[in-house]
């Protein structure tokens, strides 16, 4: 199944837990995780997150209540700390909490980024002074002898008035 370019871009490490299948909704159709966590009104990443910080047995029992608050009722999904024990198993545990903290605090990691962006530019810079002065240095200099020099060498002659009283 191809997703939609906006869901692999909003946190993608958490698509394992989000897509995976809660049960069957009784009409054949499976209820994912991100479908459920929709229905009762959350956000699917935000709380995926939320979960991915918890210890994992109150990861479990958070996600069972929210399974078993789901609108269908507790009597559709038959067990609903077994499945959130199968579910919080699918998030990424490690992954979450380095990308978590990375995005909360700014680290030297950004620093360093930063410096290497600076530096980029400087020799951006650099390079474009250095072209520029090798592009002027190379025209020939022009020198003009008379500062009112006519703008042509071709003079017109001047004609003679006229008599126009004869």
């Amino acid at each position: 199944m191809t997703r939609p370019v906006w869901v692999t871009s909003l946190g993608s490490e958490f698509d394992n837990f989000l897509f995976a299948p809660i049960g069957d909704e009784g009409n054949g159709m499976l209820l994912s995780v991100i479908s459920a966590l929709a229905r009762l009104d959350l956000d699917p990443w935000q709380e995926a997150t939320k979960l991915a910080r918890l210890p994992g047995e109150t990861a479990t029992k958070r996600l069972a209540s929210l399974i078993a608050a789901l609108p269908d009722g507790p009597s559709a999904h038959r067990d609903p700390g077994s499945i959130a024990s199968r579910l919080i198993l699918l998030l990424p545990r490690e992954a979450s909490s380095s990308v978590i903290s990375s995005k909360m605090s700014p680290g030297a990691g950004d620093a360093t980024k930063l410096r290497a962006g600076i530096f980029k530019f400087v020799v951006f810079m650099v390079i474009m002074l250095a072209a520029q002065w090798i592009a002027t240095s190379r025209q020939p200099s022009v020198q003009v002898d008379n500062a009112y020099a006519p703008a042509s060498s071709t003079v017109s002659p001047q004609n003679p008035p006229q008599n126009l009283g004869r």
